[in-house]
């Protein structure tokens, strides 16, 4: 007999990035929370997750049967995607619409520049067919799909050897007639064939994105697929024999099976569940305006949390070609927390540009080989050996002792390949590189933070990542933010914003209709369907638990391209009046744009549910008060390390993470250690250890 759900009392947060596969075991009995990290296995994700919770298991035997939940995140399907290593793709469109995703918007994202770059299409124009039919903007059929001619269609693309088919017809979401009996024609001609249609994946207006959206799903559908059924079974294998969550993008949590059916919203599963953490941080300790900043080995991600809330944008860009540039990558329109990439990681190469200039990243020498301290036959100097070398980091210490760096081969990469051609000392060149992958963080961060409304002068800085510590107090200075938040376990922030994440969708459909002209007991209708389906979405995880249902509006005056979206109240849309949704509108539109315009007439777009289920937050654990605790005896020693004010080594004084205790105050120069991250706070900071171990670093105060 298996065993009782009563003795499943364990959560597992597991987080693969581009460089290590994150961690965290919560005891939802006790609080207690144990942590791992190990190097991502690129070419097999599941063999990193397989050896970290066997690593686990040595600190806690069998705990692995014990498991309620797994919760995942991955960066899987965005890189599947950047390295165009999806499935072989075909899409099945509208006559005259072959082209859309090269045609795009019709906008260049760098108008002067004559060689600008696009990014090159999911799908080859020789695997985009199209089929004779035509539905109108309000649902109303023009030209009926022939049956006939689909099956030819689809017969040509099977022929072609595709793996995985995108379907997406003009005006489908006002009526998706033609797109279901093509979806019907495929399982009868490919039995098993990978389809997604565009009512299912994103029935919403505005061709380009929805046809992309569409694409994206159906390219990385059959590899998603077979990963999680891979790593589903693997799990099995070693005992696990509770339930399989994956981090959506939009911050919520969903089953194995709806992630495989949408890879889409799992893009950027992983960054996200650090904001998340940050969220719930954020509101635990009341604290309205935080800067989220995520650096990893590969990447840094942040995000503004304003009035405790982290915001979701309804589209963003993968792949671009030009990394910093908007509107160099594929579009793809589903919910995703509001993120920046801000371009920089640990494993960011440094080296010298064509002008002769010291650059850093944004290259990335990844998991493997990564940076040459790691010894795994990196050959370019990376921001991790330069915080090695400026006695940031200790080479017995990283991954609490588990993983020895090596120091003198770091030396030789800077000095040959920084110091000695740039004509610099090798304390300019490490220093350097430190210094200007923050400059770089904080440039980007001041024009995301100034993008929406906020000043860096009053956010409080979060930090997370096995990097973010290292950097965060230098981005700080620069950002001229007045204090520094440093979680218990940071270096596996993302892991543990897993426990912090509702298990919720997002469904959306579009229909465009006046304010004055809309029936409300159509819009009503939508809503109920909405709900419905995401009910459905959801039923797996609900376990009987009622589900939570938010409604929004996206509305615009009449001849606008763009709309804002208006939460609604709770209660059926028949209950509303058409003045009280006009004057919804109105104060969210003069919100963002100063003004508003009573007399202009105003129209629906799409209508919004987000359904979620009750959540099982985090409990923070209280750090043990003791009577015995000293300062002192949380001292490992002395480092000599480099200080920006003195512009030489100097000694900072080394704290166990560990044996902080609740009320300890103590000025920099100064090394907080942990497993998995380590702290640098300069001579003019001040930690203060607050009863759960958060460690609250005071910029404001010479001392």
């Amino acid at each position: 007999m298996g065993e009782k759900m009563s003795e499943k009392h364990y959560r597992l947060g597991c987080d693969i990035g581009g460089t290590f596969t994150d961690f965290v075991l919560l005891d939802d009995r006790t609080g207690e929370i144990r942590t791992g990290k190990c190097l991502t296995t690129p070419g097999d994700p599941s063999d990193a997750v397989e050896e970290g919770i066997r690593a686990l298991e040595t600190v806690v035997p069998d705990f692995v049967g014990r498991l309620d939940e797994l919760i995942h995140g991955t960066t899987l399907v965005i890189n599947a995607i950047i390295e165009r290593k999806g499935a072989k793709t075909g899409l099945i469109t509208t006559q005259g619409f072959r082209d859309v995703l090269e045609i795009g918007r019709e906008l260049r994202y760098a108008p002067y520049d004559i060689f600008a770059e696009f990014p090159r299409p999911l799908i080859p124009r020789r695997y985009r067919l199209e089929v004779d039919e035509r539905v109108r903007s309000d649902g109303t059929v023009l030209k009926a799909l022939d049956p006939e001619e689909a099956r030819r269609v689809v017969r040509t693309l099977v022929g072609m050897g595709v793996e995985s088919l995108a379907v997406c017809l003009l005006n489908s979401f006002e009526n998706p007639a033609h797109e279901l009996l093509l979806q019907e024609i495929i399982e009868q001609e490919a039995p098993g064939l990978s389809v997604s249609i565009s009512y299912r994946v994103l029935p919403q207006i505005k061709e380009y994105e929805r046809t992309s959206t569409t694409v994206t799903n159906a390219y990385v559908k059959p590899l998603t697929g077979r990963y999680l059924s891979k790593l589903g079974g693997r799990l099995e294998t070693i005992g696990f024999r509770g339930k399989l969550f994956i981090m959506l993008s939009s911050g919520g949590v969903t089953s194995v099976e709806t992630a495989a059916e949408f890879p889409v919203r799992i893009i950027e599963s992983g960054p996200t569940a650090a904001v998340i953490a940050g969220q719930y941080y954020g509101r635990h300790f009341n604290i309205s305006e935080m800067f989220c900043f995520d650096m990893g080995g590969t990447t840094a991600k942040s995000c503004l949390i304003q009035k405790g809330v982290a915001g979701v944008v309804p589209t963003f860009e993968v792949g671009r070609v030009q990394r910093f540039m908007k509107g160099s990558g594929l579009t793809i329109q589903v919910p995703v927390v509001d993120l920046m990439e801000i371009g920089a990681g640990g494993g960011s190469i440094a080296q010298v540009s064509k002008l002769g200039t010291l650059q850093v990243g944004p290259e990335s020498s990844g998991a493997l080989p990564g940076p040459i301290c790691y010894g795994r036959g990196g050959t370019n100097p990376c921001v991790t050996d330069a915080d090695l070398l400026l006695g940031y980091l200790d080479e017995d210490y990283f991954l609490g002792g588990t993983m020895k760096l090596d120091r003198e081969g770091a030396r030789r990469g800077v000095e040959e390949k920084i110091a000695r051609p740039l004509g610099v000392s090798y304390i300019q060149a490490v220093w350097g590189i430190h210094d200007l992958i923050n400059e770089t963080m904080a440039a980007a961060a001041k024009t995301h933070i100034a993008e929406k409304g906020g000043n860096p002068k009053l956010v409080t800085i979060v930090a997370f990542g096995g990097a973010g510590p290292v950097h965060a107090y230098g981005l700080a200075k620069k950002l001229g933010a007045p204090r520094l938040l440093v979680p218990p376990n940071a270096g596996v922030g993302s892991a543990m914003g897993f426990f912090t994440a509702p298990r919720a969708f997002d469904l959306l459909r579009s229909h465009k209709v006046s304010l004055a002209e809309a029936a409300f007991a159509e819009i009503e209708r939508i809503f109920r369907e909405l709900e419905a389906d995401s009910t459905q979405i959801l039923q797996n995880e609900a376990g009987g638990e009622t589900l939570r249902f938010e409604r929004s509006l996206d509305l615009r005056f009449v001849g606008q391209g763009s709309e804002i979206n208006v939460p609604l109240p709770a209660g059926e849309f028949t209950g509303f009046d058409k003045a009280a949704v006009r004057r919804l509108f109105d104060e969210a539109y003069e919100k963002l744009y100063g003004r508003t315009y009573p007399d202009s007439e105003v129209e629906f777009i799409n209508f919004k549910v987000r359904a979620s289920l009750p959540e099982k937050l985090l409990q923070l654990p209280r750090l043990n008060p003791g009577k015995n605790f000293s300062l002192e005896a949380a001292v490992r020693g002395h480092r000599p390390a480099y200080s920006p004010l003195a512009g030489d080594f100097i000694p900072y004084t080394v704290y166990d993470r560990y044996r902080l205790f609740p009320g300890a105050k103590f000025s920099g120069p100064a090394i907080i250690e942990e497993k998995e991250s380590t702290l640098i706070v300069g001579e003019d900071g001040r930690v203060t250890v607050d009863e759960f171990g958060f460690l609250w670093i005071d910029l404001t105060k010479s001392v």
